[in-house]
């Protein structure tokens, strides 16, 4: 089995039941030197074929296909290779599929709108440890961790760390607690305080660079630094932790 390293790339399974998207996908997925598509897949049944054949590091799977839905399959995908990351890749902005998704234990929920430049990135931060949201389901996700948090399982792939994590810092403040005079929110500048808002509203690094007419490289420093200063691993933990002290 092989596994990426930093000198070796990512290595991908695309699941997607139309035929154009997924050759399309491919073919931009391979122009990146970071990645290595390893295999394609039309249903839940090949996909699960394919991913004990290939043992990828990385599936990027649709979820409305004909027989199994792409998240009913995500356990079977982790049976077969314990190691894989999942990304469900998706025209669906129900917020239910999201809630399903991360329940059975994706790493990612993004959106098939999403630009190339991201999707790779958000490939990359998978791959290193992070959860991934589209944007414009960010402000359904806090919602729904606030309203239903997502279950703790006794199985560590499900759902992923940092969802999980979050659901039970919503579960155990349902109300907006006041703000001590030690929380670290006090310690954000004006400028990541407002940077802050905007991730809690859904916006990538991208979009906060247009709104704030800053380098989209110096908003991925202050986000770095407003992880740091709140003790969050990411920006899912950061939307929520904001979303909690009523910065929404």
């Amino acid at each position: 089995m092989t596994i990426a390293t930093d000198e070796s790339p990512i290595r991908l399974l695309v699941v997607d039941d139309h035929n154009l998207f997924r050759r399309g996908l491919i073919a931009l997925l391979s122009q990146d030197p970071r990645f290595e598509v390893v295999g394609e897949a039309v249903d839940a049944n090949d996909a699960q074929s394919a991913t004990r054949k290939w043992q990828p590091d990385l599936v990027l799977l649709d979820n409305h296909m004909p027989g199994v839905q792409g998240v009913d399959a995500i356990a079977g995908l982790k049976e077969v290779a314990p190691q894989v990351r999942i990304i469900m890749l998706t025209v669906s902005e129900n917020v239910d599929d999201l809630a399903d998704g991360l329940r059975a234990g994706a790493e990612g929920y993004l959106l098939k709108t999403i630009d190339t430049e991201d999707l790779c990135n958000s490939i990359c931060r998978v791959w290193e440890g992070d959860s991934v949201i589209s944007p414009e389901m960010m402000g359904k996700l806090v919602g729904l961790l606030r309203s239903s948090p997502l279950p703790v399982s006794s199985d560590p792939a499900l759902p992923p760390a940092a969802v999980q994590a979050a659901g039970e810092a919503v579960a155990s403040s349902p109300q907006t607690p006041e703000l001590s005079d030690d929380d670290p929110i006090h310690q954000l500048s004006p400028r990541e305080g407002e940077i802050l808002l905007l991730i809690a509203k859904g916006d990538s690094n991208k979009h906060i660079a247009r709104a704030l007419d800053i380098a989209e490289t110096t908003v991925k420093i202050h986000v770095q630094h407003i992880l740091r200063k709140l003790g969050v691993p990411n920006r899912v933990h950061a939307a929520v932790y904001a979303t909690e002290r009523g910065w929404s």
